[in-house]
């Protein structure tokens, strides 16, 4: 799908995620053993649990989306523009619900463009981190799941997800880069942030600023999309053809 696949035929995405209760000692005790069960493997070298804890938003047992920015090429005046949209809240199932409209229309426009069409999500190691945590954050939420997301029954070319990290693995499935490293190899023009994930957790709890992880998140995308393109040996989105959508 990498180079026969229209590029209006996909939507890219990126979440942001954090620890559902900020501070291990918060958790209800049958919670924490729960995590320390989920952890067991990673405590080693006199690591405890709690020492864990600050990496909780990457399990959706013990985490929640806060923002998911998406990002669409699309034709306008005979230019290609490439639309960006952020959904950022505290309340999750809210925000899941608005993802899932998101991904439900997204869906329904690319099956009418033409017969056949195959719509696609594209993340950076989505498929093993931001589709399988939106769909358990859904379930966990009552959110009805987007037929995107639904992968039982379906044979592995349908299944319409799309990993960045999987295209550079060629096959070689022990190895990790991240998108940054990817961004900067292919010498992208990266989007300014003065946060990193890391931070995102401190940023939502002590900060309080919910805006501030929906713009990164928003760059994140950008910086996705122009992997993608350089994936495909074609040109980078320049800065005119971004839209930012309130």
């Amino acid at each position: 799908m990498l180079y026969e696949t229209p590029l209006e035929n996909i939507l890219f995405l990126d979440i942001e995620t954090v620890p559902a209760v900020y501070r291990y000692e918060d958790l209800p005790p049958e919670w924490q053993q729960l995590f320390a069960d989920k952890t067991a493997y990673q405590q080693k070298d006199g690591l405890t649990a709690e020492d864990i804890y600050e990496k909780a938003g990457i399990w959706a047992e013990f985490g929640k989306v806060v923002a998911v920015a998406f990002g669409l090429f699309r034709r306008q005046d005979g230019q290609r523009r490439f639309v960006l949209r952020v959904y950022a809240d505290d309340d999750e199932r809210k925000l899941l619900e608005q993802v899932a409209d998101v991904l439900r229309n997204f869906d329904r426009q690319v099956r009418r463009s033409r017969p056949g069409a195959m719509p696609y999500l594209c993340a950076h190691n989505g498929k093993e981190f931001d589709f399988p945590f939106l769909a358990r954050r859904m379930l966990v939420q009552g959110v009805p799941l987007p037929e995107l997301l639904k992968m039982q029954g379906k044979k592995p070319w349908e299944v319409a997800f799309c990993d960045t990290l999987q295209l550079w693995r060629f096959g070689d499935f022990k190895h990790y880069v991240s998108l940054e490293l990817l961004a900067r190899l292919f010498e992208l023009p990266t989007p300014k942030s003065d946060i990193s994930g890391k931070d995102v957790a401190r940023v939502y709890y002590e900060d309080k600023d919910l805006e501030r992880i929906a713009n990164y998140c928003q760059n994140d995308v950008l910086t996705l999309a122009n992997v993608f393109l350089r994936m495909r040996q074609e040109p980078p989105i320049a800065e005119e053809e971004v839209v930012r959508k309130e």
